[in-house]
């Protein structure tokens, strides 16, 4: 099946193809071909080509600027398009990308934190610049209770009151996400009112690539799939919420802050927002998840291993609070 999604692409195609490491969202599979090298992404979760169209158009408007760092280049397949959809019946979609030598980070974060910030933040003004005729396709993270048609606040309220029997040990996990999930719907109101463009939404370790020789420098950021309008502070929140918990966490996340604000100095009110901002990406995170349940995507061992990492990182979060206070002030002096 997927020989057949590669042809559609390289029809005279006769070389290797080999799984890589999947995410939960897509699976992806490096296809070779004497010295050619493409990757090919499969979109596991949805079957929206509007979502991959305009993930596709960010990224051909990239492909215009100058950057310090690569991004994903779509390939076209033989009908011209960008995006195919694969022939098991499924409905789900598949798109051929240029490959991009590099590594996945093994390093310590700390390592790479101040690439990692100025990239990101070379990437934050450089997409304030893009402005594209179509609409994006995800909501922004403040628009929590919108995003995800399923999970209405009953909905969410009820599994975390009253979980199903497999869920019937992690009642009192579910319990405080059930806390997080109420107080940060009561703190969206005003963050629509805050500085707003488009932003990448899931910046991570497992979306960036190093180089090979100089495994402390970013050389290409990956998947742009939930790019969206959002507010710009939350690109930063994002990054740092995924640093907490880590070795040497303070040392990282001022590196990473310092890198940021070598290209980009927040507002106040967005520095003091940050804070909230981590919280909903936990909480958004958690909707997520709960989704895939809801809908069958995954089975329940999924969202219980979920559920705990969140509430470990919302109470690392919460006993971090004083210091990450401190470090962000960074992203307004640019100090």
């Amino acid at each position: 099946m997927i020989e057949s999604v590669v042809r559609k692409y390289w029809l005279t195609w006769r070389g290797s193809i080999q799984k890589g490491i999947g995410g939960w969202n897509n699976t992806t599979y490096f296809v070779g071909n004497d010295d050619l090298r493409y990757v090919l992404r499969c979109y596991e979760t949805h079957r929206d080509r509007e979502k991959i169209e305009f993930e596709h158009a960010i990224l051909e408007s990239l492909q215009h600027q100058s950057l310090s760092f690569k991004v994903p280049i779509p390939v076209k397949a033989l009908d011209g398009q960008t995006i195919v959809q694969m022939d098991d019946g499924s409905g789900k979609f598949a798109c051929l990308f240029e490959y991009i030598e590099g590594l996945s980070p093994k390093e310590s974060n700390t390592v790479i934190a101040n690439s990692f910030g100025e990239v990101t933040g070379e990437l934050s003004v450089t997409l304030a610049r893009v402005n594209l005729d179509i609409a994006p396709a995800y909501r922004p993270y403040y628009e929590l209770e919108k995003s995800y048609p399923i999970c209405t606040r009953e909905v969410v309220l009820d599994f975390c009151e009253n979980p199903p029997e497999a869920f019937d040990d992690l009642t009192d996990i579910l319990h405080k996400l059930r806390i997080a999930y109420i107080e940060i719907c009561e703190s969206l109101t005003g963050l629509e009112k805050l500085p707003q463009q488009l932003v990448h939404g899931d910046l991570n370790e497992s979306n960036l690539l190093v180089h090979k020789e100089h495994v402390d420098q970013v050389c290409a950021l990956l998947d742009f799939e939930f790019c969206t309008i959002d507010v710009r502070a939350m690109e930063p929140a994002v990054v740092i919420s995924g640093l907490l918990g880590h070795q040497d966490e303070i040392a990282t996340v001022r590196q990473f802050c310092t890198g940021f604000a070598s290209k980009v100095q927040l507002l106040p009110e967005e520095v003091a927002a940050i804070p909230i901002l981590m919280r909903l990406r936990k909480v958004d995170v958690f909707l997520h998840f709960l989704s895939r349940y809801l809908m069958d995507t995954d089975g329940p061992e999924v969202l219980r291993e979920q559920v705990q990492l969140l509430v470990a990182d919302l109470k690392q979060l919460e006993l971090s609070w004083i210091w990450i206070e401190k470090e962000l002030n960074i992203l307004a002096k640019g100090t």
